[in-house]
């Protein structure tokens, strides 16, 4: 039996994509940084870690249990993740550092931890949920982008570092999903944005938190969590899975103009997304 870690189970695409594994038959440990999210994950049946991805103790505790348990683990999906919005000028350094230790540095301790497991069995998948925002920019995103283009400088350079191995690193760039995200980042922006002084005092007020106010489900070219759910468990089930996977019809045509559009072109495009 397969089995895999994933990150950042508390709801939407780390919750439904351990449901959908482990129905498909694969043994999922699932982790959530809060203990009543791991309480209910252990109502749901499943082995469960509390892993704040900060925390490299706890992310080593788990991966030590699994190998006790198992012998082995055959992947890792890097899930956790949150979104802060907000104008790159209205954006602290302690607020772009916050948004960076988890969705960052979180990911590159997890996968540190696992590179090792991995080097000494000879095998293992690396599935890291980047978003389309690791290909494009949009306007107030600034701290996510930047997160996200991260995330996929180590990707590329980390594939080169495996190559001729049994080791799979995958890029998983998601654009809209339903999940709590949006929820979850008005949270953030009101919290740490300072919205009177602004420039963008206006704009904040009449666009963003509108937006961040409608729920994904209402978004162009929205998609059910279970369709990246459903790209995991493809890659599961892929012996050399694929470097990248994209998901949403968003995706693949942002992606695509990305390719295609000059610098200044692409860039009035999305100021109008």
């Amino acid at each position: 039996m397969q089995n895999i870690l994933i990150t950042g189970c508390s709801s939407g695409i780390g919750l439904e994509t351990a449901l959908i594994l482990k129905k498909n038959g694969i043994k999922v440990y699932a982790s959530a940084r809060k203990e009543k999210d791991v309480q209910m994950l252990k109502d749901l049946g499943f082995e469960t870690f509390l892993i704040d991805v900060r925390n490299k103790e706890e992310i080593k505790y788990a991966l030590e249990t699994i190998l006790k348990n198992d012998l082995k683990l055959d992947a890792v999906f890097n899930n956790a993740g949150f979104g802060q919005p907000g104008a790159v000028e209205d954006l602290s350094v302690k607020v772009l550092k916050k948004q960076f230790e988890t969705n960052f540095f979180g990911l590159h301790e997890v996968t540190r931890q696992v590179m090792k497991i991995f080097r000494a069995q000879g095998y293992g998948k690396i599935i890291q949920h980047s978003s389309v925002l690791g290909i494009i920019s949009l306007k107030f995103r600034g701290a996510y982008n930047a997160s996200k283009y991260a995330i996929e400088g180590l990707n590329d350079t980390l594939r080169q570092e495996v190559l001729g191995s049994q080791i799979y690193i995958s890029t998983i760039n998601t654009g809209p999903v339903t999940s709590k995200f949006r929820e979850n980042a008005l949270k953030k922006f009101n919290k740490n944005i300072k919205i009177e002084g602004s420039f963008f005092k206006q704009t904040y007020k009449k666009e963003l938190k509108t937006r961040l106010e409608t729920t994904e489900d209402k978004a162009p070219f929205n998609l059910p969590a279970s369709s990246v759910a459903n790209t995991v468990l493809k890659i599961m089930n892929t012996k050399k899975p694929k470097p990248r996977y994209y998901v949403t019809t968003a995706t693949h045509l942002l992606g695509f103009f990305k390719r295609i559009l000059p610098t200044l072109l692409l860039d009035r495009l999305l100021n109008k997304i």
